[in-house]
């Protein structure tokens, strides 16, 4: 079955066509710059090199639009008409409480979506414009959303609860629901299959660490507790969001700054983390860099945003009663060997033994644990259209 997996953002959309018998990836590539008057689309050819059209897009549908156009060119297209796909699968960021798997998409679905605009009003949106447009476009083909949030609707209240007086979540559902859920289902899957071990008797602590992330408790298969909350602004600190900070202090910065709730918003989650700390990037690259060069700030960025990650490793072998299982993933996980090490080597405490030379490898499958340490410590790149497409697949 051919699936077009979509992830559409407010000014993006990345697309891969996958071949869900044999897991092939057939086609990726990605818009940018939606809605502006230099937005293009790249791709990626079957034979490794890359391509660029440049084509004014000013919503998701013309890019959605775009996408399909290039799928079927003469020339660079890789199916020869819109009727090869047989299936569309979505990212979908939030589903709060209505959703705890992923769904064929109805018209029903699509109006709960909807429903949680209020908590993720940069990315549910954008998400519906690619439904509906795939429903312009390709009316007859079956839809189906996975989202962001749903592995971690197996976390019990005691996790997932806020301290706030309880009809802030009967009457408005604040409560922590977490993200990333599609990667971390993947990479905990994948890790115990790259392990040969049972995927549902172990205890999993799973880090997706990039620009955004987070880290997921697992115990037999199902998530038990998450760091992001009920946006993706809690928890670790990330490249421009604040994560784990105390409310009292933004009350305090909203009185001194005047700030408003749009000003808040901003300075959590563009202009905090990383970026913020360092007053130089939010790229991983740029802080090692400026590091070598003696940059102060670019190293307390780096040593503040290690120590969460350490921090939160700590807090969840306890929750799980120890660990068999250690994921590292996403951009800075799969490719940061410094990073890895640095962590790993705190962690000898709870049995890990490091593998410096398998530690090497960038964006592969490989075990950085040593043959005796008591906790394997995993590399896993994620893939989470390919989990995306195996849910649209099974659906459908």
């Amino acid at each position: 079955m051919k699936i077009l997996v979509l992830n559409c953002g407010s000014s993006s959309v990345k697309y891969k066509l996958i071949d869900s018998a044999d897991k092939k990836v057939l086609a990726e590539g990605g818009v940018e710059k939606i809605g502006l008057p230099d937005s293009f689309l790249k791709f990626k050819r079957p034979d490794g090199t890359k391509g660029e059209i440049k084509v004014e897009m000013p919503t998701a549908k013309e890019a959605v639009k775009n996408v399909l156009e290039l799928l079927t060119d003469p020339k660079e297209g890789v199916i020869k008409s819109y009727d090869e796909i047989e299936a569309v699968g979505h990212r979908v960021v939030h589903g709060m409480e209505y959703f705890n798997k992923s769904v064929v998409i109805t018209p029903e679905v699509v109006e709960k979506v909807k429903e949680c605009y209020p908590v993720a009003p940069l990315h549910n949106p954008a998400n519906v414009t690619g439904i509906e447009a795939i429903s312009s476009i390709l009316p007859d083909v079956p839809q189906v959303a996975v989202f962001d949030t749903a592995f971690h609707q197996t976390m019990p209240a005691k996790a997932y609860m806020y301290a706030l007086p309880y009809e802030a979540y009967e009457k408005y559902g604040v409560r922590r629901y977490g993200f990333h859920g599609t990667s971390h289902r993947y990479v905990s899957r994948r890790a115990c299959e790259f392990l040969g071990l049972d995927y549902d008797k172990q205890r999993i602590i799973t880090c997706h660490i990039g620009n955004g992330a987070s880290i997921t408790a697992i115990k037999d298969g199902k998530s038990v507790d998450t760091s992001m909350g009920l946006t993706p602004t809690e928890g670790l600190m990330m490249g421009t969001r604040v994560g784990d900070v105390d409310p009292g202090a933004l009350v305090y910065l909203m009185e001194q700054e005047g700030l408003d709730a749009a000003g808040v918003s901003k300075l959590i989650n563009k202009q905090s983390g990383v970026a913020g700390v360092s007053e130089l990037s939010s790229d991983m690259r740029d802080i090692e860099a400026a590091i070598k060069e003696g940059n102060e700030k670019a190293k307390l960025a780096l040593e503040m945003y290690e120590y969460r990650i350490l921090k939160y490793i700590g807090a969840y072998a306890a929750v799980l009663g120890g660990v068999d299982i250690i994921v590292f993933t996403g951009g800075v996980g799969e490719n940061q060997i410094s990073t890895r090490e640095r962590i790993c080597r705190q962690l000898a405490f709870m049995g890990v033994t490091f593998n410096e030379e398998a530690n090497k490898e960038r964006g592969e499958e490989v075990e950085i644990s040593g043959p005796d340490s008591k906790v394997h410590v995993v590399v896993i790149p994620t893939d989470e259209e390919m989990m995306i497409a195996e849910d649209t697949a099974a659906l459908v």
